[in-house]
């Protein structure tokens, strides 16, 4: 199996650690992987999302979702039923398990079942801190450090230094 060099994209970036391993990730999914049960994910707004998965005859207790470490993870086990006997089974009801992985600040804001289909609703909520901010660049004064560490300024003018 190939490898992809991320190398280049090192050098421009700065905190994509975990696109490496995501990337990894993705190529190492076998290709013939399960497509059982099926999805959608929806971007309904900037910092919205909803995935979506088709789980007819499953019981909201026979569900389980859980986050760790920025992975999403839905899993489902029927509960023991009844011996029937299908002369056609054309609805699964086996075992499943999707695991999505989630961006940065993506964080799981409620679930809900209806009419077989399981909504989970995501929203991107970035801290305060990190959103971008403008700062302000001082002018009239140029600030330099002694030896024991205290800031000095000077006057542009006191050290010959003009404003072009």
């Amino acid at each position: 199996m190939n490898t992809i060099d991320l190398t280049p994209l090192y050098r421009n970036s700065v905190g994509f650690d975990r696109l490496a391993s995501l990337l990894d990730s993705a190529l190492r999914t076998d290709s013939v992987a399960s497509g059982y049960p099926p999805y959608n994910i929806e971007m309904l707004s900037e910092n919205r999302y909803a995935v979506t998965l088709a789980v007819a005859g499953f019981d909201r207790d026979e569900l389980d979702i859980t986050v760790e470490k920025g992975v999403l993870t839905v899993s489902g086990k029927k509960a023991r039923e009844e011996e029937r006997h299908y002369l056609h089974q054309g609805i699964a009801n086996r075992a499943f398990e999707r695991k999505f992985n989630l961006a940065d600040f993506v964080e799981v804001s409620g679930a809900d079942l209806n009419n077989g289909l399981l909504t989970i609703s995501l929203v991107k909520e970035i801290p305060e801190a990190m959103k971008p901010r403008t700062i302000a660049i001082n002018q009239g004064a140029i600030a330099t450090h002694s030896k024991d560490g205290t800031v000095l300024e000077h006057d542009r003018e006191d050290r010959g230094v003009k404003a072009a």
